[in-house]
């Protein structure tokens, strides 16, 4: 009797049409670098001790770091390692900035994000360069962009990133690993892809809260504007320290706030403009 494909066909449509559910992904807990953050750089030994340190305040994290590879520059981006290209607005290094450390974070365990803050740079061209660079380290999990300096350079505003330019993105970067993640980072959900999800983590960066609690309520806010995506938050910074310094533990105590008003949370990160001064070298 001749088998008929009909309900196989009903069982592919179906699961086809059926919404992706969420990958299970481990919590990262970790640290912001810029070159421009801290103070002064206490040296390669210390950033993945940073790392392993904030990640052991939260049960089951993994040491994780938001490592930033290019910054604004003029009408571009400066990426602090060697590569090649025909565009003004993407200025090269003559010096591997990162090689080194990316190794002991390959051999630490870390995840780790190459982050850029383009200006008028060509994102897709970035992606390429970076990762084409990086992508034989197992520690790399994606690129971060950070939307606050996406097509703007004398403000962090950015420019809204639409659903098409969201997906061009994910399929950029999952070209060099179909494993690979992006992150898009801003203060205001509005500058996030409407209605793009797969692929994306969404992280906040916001700041200037009067108190504790208003953060808890903000960021509260953006879990639930993206659940049940992925959410990251960046947090410590100066202009919030007035109360984040009454707490005993402040890496743990917002986390753990957050991890339990936020359960799609799945990345923290302390911001290395006070980091030195919460994880002093040894």
């Amino acid at each position: 009797m001749k088998r008929s494909f009909i309900p196989l066909l009903i069982i592919f449509l179906l699961t086809s049409c059926a919404p992706t559910k969420p990958v299970d992904l481990a919590l990262e807990a970790g640290f912001r670098y810029s070159s421009y953050g801290p103070a002064y750089n206490p040296g390669p030994e210390y950033w993945p001790e940073v790392g392993k340190q904030m990640a052991a305040k939260f049960t089951g994290a993994k040491p994780a770091t938001i490592w930033i590879v290019g910054i604004v520059d003029g009408d571009g981006t400066y990426l602090n390692l060697p590569c090649e290209t025909e565009s003004p607005n993407i200025r090269c290094g003559y010096v591997d900035m990162n090689e080194d450390l990316l190794t002991a974070f390959d051999e630490q365990g870390f995840d780790v994000w190459l982050q850029v803050e383009a200006g008028n740079a060509d994102m897709d061209e970035l992606i390429d360069i970076v990762l084409k660079q990086y992508k034989h380290h197992p520690s790399v999990v994606g690129f971060g962009v950070d939307v606050e300096w996406y097509q703007s350079t004398d403000e962090p505003e950015g420019t809204p990133i639409s659903d098409e330019v969201a997906k061009r993105w994910v399929k950029a970067v999952q070209k060099h690993n179909p494993n690979y993640r992006l992150f898009l980072k801003h203060w205001d959900s509005a500058w996030m892809p409407p209605t793009v999800r797969d692929g994306i983590l969404f992280v906040n960066d916001s700041q200037q809260f009067e108190s504790f609690d208003q953060m808890i309520s903000d960021f509260t806010e953006w879990g639930k504007t993206f659940a049940p995506s992925p959410v990251g938050f960046q947090y410590g910074y100066h202009a919030d320290k007035i109360w984040w310094k009454e707490l005993q533990d402040p890496p743990k105590d917002i986390g753990q706030a957050l991890l339990d008003e936020i359960p799609n949370t799945k990345a923290l990160f302390w911001v290395d403009f006070t980091v030195i001064e919460l994880f002093p070298p040894e």
